[in-house]
């Protein structure tokens, strides 16, 4: 599929190509540039002589993340903000007609991500709501595939693709009690009361989720669009707030020209969007309402602006990061093919602004984590590189010593390099001993972080709160586990300390005994660990500070929060023992491959002389192979700063900020 312009397109159709396609593009060729260095990294001729098996193991696991890596894109608004719309302008304007269902009143009626994986067929899989009575969450039911519906996408037709779309707003009438026990009931909402009222029924969505794979092409690159609906529903699927959204690179928040910013907007804004989001985007929607005739373009451009001015002082944000457009214009004009409609709609300034911050945001974060993960090992590894080089010049002076000298000097060089290969010896006994003193306290520091631990206490918690589902239980409960996390992570780095200084006591033996460079074990850091759990604990008190929460009905509500809340505790603990495996990989791991090395240089210099020092053909054969073996770990020592200059030209790439204007 590809996506249509005309040749007479003017250059601000060509800014919209630019502005996603080939910025996204740029950025997946900037993963493969980056992949294509960790694989020089990991064919660089000097890992077959001394292959560190665990830092291979983790460039793997680094390509694997960059080739799964997504650049995540929300839409949060409520309904009948032009969400959906949007969403078709800036995405599927190539099928001439809309895709994703979007009429007037409420359309997404269920969280939808919208994504490309090339290991199965285009297909929309649709969650049923009634898994909202089971304690599964999202994340372990995205993993169960026989509970989901799934449609086969016909992507050769759009009519096809539009009427299976469609599924993604059936909706369905239920008692009021099914209603309150799936958490849709709102006592607030006019119709829901209206047709309870009529039918003694409450309307409810058919569908809990729906993943829609599509292999678009922006999709193929990585992108990932997530849509989801509006106050009432976004409120009773907690994994929205708690993972989905936070770890979406940009969340565009959509408001309308005709609403205003209303009591449910400020809502959403102030819940889900302004402390929880750390790029967003607001759009301001529907500024074709303004296009009337009765005022000039001037005029319009001053209401616009106006709107804008007000829309950032309501939701104290920069007026830069506000964008007023018209998606169904932008629709029709790119459908149409109209340059001067698409120009007026808006929609360019929108597309360029965030194309270049889901870019940088993303490679500002990913870019930074690998290369300094890449680039700490490639600089380890030519460490290694320089002790064979400096072992092999010593082993040079020392064959052209003994070429030059009487046999009474020569039995003197060699008496001088068994002296220090035996002194290196008792050196790697101590080493030995202290390592086998860290891997017992390694073990320690690892229980702590246990999933068995981390079970027995949330089993613990659950059991405290029993029926009951309070916020005040639940809020208490958070800060308990909360309190807990800060007493082990303060265990660990107390232990890690101890770990450090017996590393560095190594550390300084080989630098004082043996000349190795000097140096001290990384520190552990667990500030990542306490950061992760007190973002936890701020969302929670957030959300049970909520008065809407704090309800009989929203019970429901509570429990799910608690069960959402259980998985994100889970994954920040994995990832604490995760990095802590690494730290502790670390912490000797480059002082063990140099005594490795260094031991290994020693042994080939006392054999070369014992041989040198019987035969003069074998010092000859010895000088011409050293020589050999110079060149080439020279030339390896090369090659690895080499790949270290192709990293730092990685890291380089940074997309301009653009300097947008509002045009009527």
């Amino acid at each position: 599929m590809s996506i249509h312009i005309s040749n007479s397109a003017s250059n601000q159709a060509e800014i919209m190509i630019s502005n996603l396609s080939t910025k996204i593009n740029e950025y997946s060729q900037w993963r493969e540039n980056l992949i294509a260095t960790i694989d020089a990294f990991i064919d660089w001729s000097g890992h077959a002589e001394a292959l560190n098996a665990i830092q291979v193991l983790r460039l793997y696991d680094i390509k694997e993340v960059l080739k799964k890596d997504q650049l995540v894109l929300a839409f949060l608004a409520e309904f009948s903000r032009g969400k959906t719309e949007t969403i078709n302008a800036l995405f599927f304007s190539d099928f001439n007609q809309r895709l994703l269902p979007s009429e007037p009143g409420r359309t997404t009626m269920c969280p939808t991500e919208i994504f490309w994986d090339a290991h199965e067929e285009p297909c929309i899989k649709l969650l049923p709501i009634e898994t909202r009575s089971t304690d599964d969450t999202l994340a372990y039911l995205k993993s169960t595939l026989d509970v989901w519906h799934k449609i086969r996408l016909d992507t050769a037709s759009a009519s096809a693709m539009k009427e299976t779309l469609h599924a993604l707003v059936q909706k369905k009438e239920v008692p009021l009690e099914t209603a309150k026990k799936l958490g849709f009931w709102n006592e607030d909402d006019p119709s829901m009361i209206r047709l309870l009222a009529e039918k003694g029924m409450v309307e409810i969505p058919v569908w809990r989720h729906a993943l829609i794979n599509y292999p678009h092409p922006l999709l193929k690159n990585g992108l990932v669009v997530i849509d989801t609906p509006g106050l009432n529903t976004m409120g009773a699927e907690p994994e929205l707030t708690l993972s989905i959204i936070p770890n979406a690179q940009v969340v565009l928040f959509l408001t309308a020209a005709d609403t205003g910013i209303t009591k449910s907007d400020m809502q959403i804004w102030t819940d889900y969007v302004k402390k929880r989001a750390a790029h967003k985007l607001v759009v301001l929607n529907k500024i074709d309402i303004l296009w009337d005739g009765l005022e000039t373009d001037a005029e319009v451009e001053a209401l616009i602006q106006k709107q804008i001015k007000n829309t950032a002082h309501i939701l104290d944000l920069d007026a830069e990061n506000i964008f007023a457009i018209s998606a169904q214009k932008a629709l029709v004009a790119k459908i149409k093919k109209n340059d001067a409609l698409l120009k007026r709609s808006g929609v360019t300034f929108l597309e360029n602004s965030l194309a270049d911050l889901m870019v940088s945001s993303k490679h500002e974060i990913l870019g930074r984590a690998v290369v300094t993960t890449c680039s700490n090992m490639i600089q380890s590894s030519n460490k290694l590189a320089q002790i064979r080089v400096s072992s092999i010049k010593n082993q040079l002076a020392e064959l052209h010593e003994l070429q030059n000298k009487n046999r009474d000097i020569s039995k003197a060089i060699l008496a001088k390099v068994v002296a220090e290969r035996k002194r290196y010896e008792a050196s790697m006994l101590t080493f030995n001993q202290g390592s086998e003193k860290i891997t017992k306290l390694s073990g320690k520091l690892l229980r702590h972080l246990s999933s068995g631990y981390l079970n027995t206490t949330l089993a613990q918690t659950k059991q405290d709160m029993g029926d009951r589902w309070t916020t005040v239980g639940l809020n208490k409960s958070m800060r308990e586990i909360t309190r807990l996390a800060s007493n082990l992570a303060e265990a660990i780095s107390i232990e890690g300390r101890t770990i450090k200084k017996h590393a560095d006591d190594l550390y300084h033996l080989f630098q004082r005994k043996h000349g190795f460079e000097k140096t001290e074990a990384i520190e552990l850091d667990m500030s990542k660990f306490i950061k992760n759990m007190q973002a936890l604990e701020k969302v929670t008190a957030e959300f049970c500070s909520n008065p809407a929460n704090i309800l009989t009905e929203k019970h429901f509500l509570i429990r799910r929060f608690f069960l959402g809340l259980g998985v994100q505790i889970q994954a920040v603990f994995e990832q604490a023992q995760l990095d802590c495996n690494l730290w502790l990989n670390q912490v000797i791991g480059e002082l063990k491959d140099q005594i490795n090395v260094h031991k290994s240089a020693l042994d080939t210099r006392a054999e070369s002389l014992m041989e040198s020092h019987n035969s003069t053909d074998k010092l000859l054969e010895n000088l011409e192979l050293a020589e050999k073996e110079l060149a080439k770990y020279q030339a390896q020592s090369n090659q690895l700063d080499a790949i270290l200059l192709k990293l730092m030209h990685c890291v380089k790439f940074s997309p301009e900020k653009p300097q947008a204007t509002i045009t009527s």
